[in-house]
């Protein structure tokens, strides 16, 4: 399928070649397919269902990145991106796999035991889990070391107290990351990452689905812990204390995921406005034609260009294993700021049609503010690079 990257003639790196091309055509039919023609439905209700994430998992979108021998499909984040890329051209951006792909399913591959990855990667890939990572809290939103969250050991389990907030996928997940202090006298060094399978234990609530301004599809809720007791071998790492330093290492490519869905929209955005700009009539003539509109769009294009060069090369480090996390919080913060700006020109071009629900650019103007919160905010981004100068 032509995508909005190619029907705007930008670049096409290297790493979207063959199986990756192939996933992304497929993933684009699925999402235009299954999901796109019941959307307005997974908006009023406020999440996507469970029978969509099972059909994802059947169709092999679920864990892409994830070896064979668990029940992935053996790629790299490029087929990761492959897939966010086709949810953000389609423009389904609620769907939620993108953090179970590439945010929760890591932390299981690179921290968890032998034992912990046959017990639940597989079941990631299918659907019959629904990850969650829980990092935010009513008092600790970028600043992980203000977790408050409490996992007390008791005997061969964990007593988790606390509560958590914003948490994606939040009403689905029945498998969730917690983040939690296992020693808070310790700060950074007492945090610990835990694993709580909800259908398995008690004294897990789910507070309400939360009124968001945009991804109204995307679950995103309250979770309260209330003596909830999981195995001790739920622990992420070989000892506690590491979940700190876990989540420094994942979230590179956290942040370069939020990317990945920002230049997805800034293509979509852009190739739906010219489409409307040359239908659009104004004073006897197509929009198009005027100088102004011509300027704006070039404008646009040349900065999705260079954000499409810049994403593509992030990801060429990443699946190198070269992306630092400087570069991935400049991705994440220039990015989305870029898609902000974008996605409102192209509103501004659509005229008062823009501003209706309706209209797709309407829908995409309220889906990218979160952009430049969620993952760390782009101050907290701007912060991390000012320290590496």
């Amino acid at each position: 399928m032509t995508s909005p990257a190619e029907i705007l003639g930008l670049p096409k790196p290297a790493w979207a070649a063959d199986e990756v091309g192939m996933l992304y055509d497929m993933a684009t039919r699925f999402m235009s397919e299954e999901i796109a023609p019941r959307y307005d439905e997974f908006e009023k209700n406020e999440m996507v269902d469970r029978e969509s994430w099972r059909k994802a998992g059947a169709a092999g979108l679920l864990c892409a990145s994830m070896p064979e021998e668990y029940g992935g499909s053996g790629g790299t984040f490029a087929h990761e991106s492959a897939i966010i890329e086709a949810i953000g051209h389609v423009g389904v951006d609620g769907f939620g796999i993108g953090l179970h792909n590439s945010i929760v399913a890591p932390y299981i591959l690179h921290y968890g035991s032998q034992e912990q990855k046959r017990k639940w990667l597989p079941k990631l890939a299918t659907g019959e889990l629904i990850g969650a990572i829980a990092m935010t809290e009513p008092g600790a939103g970028s600043d992980l070391q203000g977790v408050k969250t409490r996992a007390e050991k008791d005997g061969n389990q964990y007593r988790i107290n606390g509560s958590k907030t914003f948490i994606t996928n939040g009403q689905l997940a029945n498998f969730i990351i917690v983040v939690t202090k296992t020693d808070p006298e310790k700060g950074a060094k007492g945090t610990s990452l835990i694993v709580v399978e909800t259908d398995e234990v008690e004294g897990f609530e789910r507070g309400r689905n939360l009124d968001k301004i945009g991804l109204k599809a995307n679950d995103t809720s309250e979770l309260f812990f209330n003596d909830v007791r999981v195995p001790t071998s739920n622990l992420l790492g070989h000892e506690e204390g590491q979940g700190f330093i876990q989540l420094m290492q994942q979230l590179p490519q956290e942040r370069l995921q939020i990317g990945t869905g920002a230049i997805a929209m800034i293509e979509r955005a852009l190739a739906l406005t010219i489409d409307y700009v040359k239908e659009r009539k104004a004073f006897g003539k197509a929009i198009i034609d005027f100088q102004n509109t011509q300027f704006k769009l070039a404008e646009l294009k040349t900065e999705a260009t260079i954000g499409r060069v810049f994403y593509n090369d992030c990801v060429t480090r990443h699946i190198n294993g070269g992306l630092d996390p400087v570069t991935a919080s400049m991705a994440k913060y220039w990015l989305s700021d870029l898609q902000g700006k974008v996605v409102d020109e192209c509103l501004q071009l659509h005229g008062g049609y823009g501003y209706m629900n309706e209209y797709p650019i309407a829908r995409m103007f309220r889906d990218a503010r979160v952009q430049r919160i969620y993952g760390g905010t782009n101050e907290i981004m701007k912060l991390l690079i000012g320290r590496s100068l």
